[in-house]
């Protein structure tokens, strides 16, 4: 009979060991050029980023606006820019990064303001698409608010922050203004524009008090790696890609293979819920489609700081939620649910300071203050940011008291 040998474990162990060694020697230079890349490329977007002096301009409404949201969604497709990355040099080697903007609703006092924050660079572009739609408006550039404020512990003023992101998938749409039937171009008073509650909420704060809505948008391309395709492919999708196989589990999760004798038949029984679904996907991804991130504050005064107007805050995006569909909620809020997580009460005034900082910056797809970001149909966004008509009866909206005559003839063409 054969006698077995043992092998000490010490020995197994040293083995072990030493080949741990060999693949850490091996492995380590290769993650270490990773991060030394990751580095450098943060530091030439940031140089990048910096040297784009930026704008805010204010858009001033007329007393009456007898426009859809479909002339905002036309004009957001001007905003569709991929300019800056198109080559490998470009986006790995000089850091550079496409253009994104901001579009934002803010109530000071009560007064509510709509602004759009570009880099000067596509200042006019902006402009002149603004008054191609909308040509009885009036745009200014003003000085930014939001840089005038600044947070320390125990200042003067406190403030509240969270994001928005989706509770589904990105191709699951919101409920848009073809919902609420705001293509057709009723009478003012037969329209239900859904951004009349946050309007009407963000006219009602008073003295001392601001709310600040920020949403950040850039073009969206082929940056997600391929399901089932390495590290290295080419091959990349954009947000159809997941919908179009998520439109094809739908048709195909009420499949039925019924026997008759020798012959099979295949059946598939949608139901009108799931065509809903279906037809909502395909024409949402059907249009162009923006990186999108929401990032709202309501700050006061101190004696003036009011937590009521939290919820009327975080709530102010649940009109253009579905049950069937998707919807927005809050996330990375500035407070904690458990005295625990923050005893010294240090942790919430460094959430707080980032917050201000990444609004101020309009910082969202780069560090150093990078969010979580989603994809959003022009549809979607002409929905959520549009200059209302006079459906909206908020006293303390912005509006000219004399029609403008024509937009400014120095625009270019």
């Amino acid at each position: 009979m054969e006698k077995i040998t043992l092998v000490p474990f010490e020995n197994v162990f040293l083995r072990a060991l030493g080949m741990a060694w060999v693949l850490l020697i091996i492995i380590a230079p290769f993650l270490l050029g990773i991060l030394c890349f990751q580095a450098y490329l943060l530091y030439k977007q940031n140089k990048f980023i910096q040297s784009q002096k930026s704008v805010l301009l204010e858009v001033t409404l007329p007393r009456e606006l007898l426009k859809s949201p479909l002339a905002m969604e036309l004009f957001l497709t001007s905003l569709y820019q991929t300019k800056g990355e198109g080559t490998w040099i470009s986006r790995w080697v000089d850091g550079k990064v496409r253009p994104w903007f901001s579009l934002e609703i803010v109530s000071i006092a009560g007064n509510v303001h709509f602004y759009i924050w570009t880099w000067e660079f596509w200042k006019r572009v902006v402009e002149s698409q603004l008054y191609a739609q909308f040509p009885d408006i009036e745009v200014k550039t003003v000085e930014d608010y939001a840089g005038k404020t600044h947070y320390k512990a125990g200042g003067d003023i406190d403030l509240f922050s969270c994001n928005f992101i989706l509770e589904k998938a990105d191709h699951y749409p919101i409920k848009t203004y073809l919902d609420y039937k705001l293509d057709k171009d009723p009478d003012e008073e037969l329209k239900i524009d859904p951004m009349t509650p946050l309007l009407e909420y963000m006219g009602s704060l008073g003295a001392g008090e601001e709310a600040w809505i920020q949403i950040i948008i850039r073009s969206h391309k082929k940056e997600r790696a391929k399901p089932g395709r390495g590290f290295f492919s080419k091959d990349s999708v954009d947000y159809t890609y997941a919908a179009a196989e998520e439109v094809k589990k739908i048709k195909t999760k009420d499949k039925q293979k019924v026997g008759i004798g020798e012959i099979s038949v295949e059946g598939s029984s949608v139901s009108k819920g799931d065509r809903d679904v279906i037809e909502a996907i395909e024409r949402n991804t059907s249009k162009l489609s923006f990186d999108t991130g929401i990032r709202v504050i309501y700050l006061a005064k101190q004696g003036f700081f009011n937590e009521v107007n939290i919820p009327g805050l975080t709530g102010s995006f649940r009109q253009y939620g579905s049950s069937s569909l998707n919807s927005f909620k809050g996330d990375h809020a500035t407070d904690f649910d458990y005295p625990w997580q923050d005893w010294r009460g240090k942790k919430l005034i460094k959430l707080k300071e980032h917050a201000l900082h990444a609004y101020q910056a309009r910082s969202y797809f780069h560090g150093p203050n990078p969010g979580h970001f989603f994809t959003l149909s022009t549809e979607e966004l002409a929905t959520i940011y549009h200059f209302p008509g006079s459906v909206a009866k908020t006293p303390t909206l912005g509006r000219m008291e004399a029609k403008r005559s024509e937009p400014p003839a120095n625009l270019p063409i």
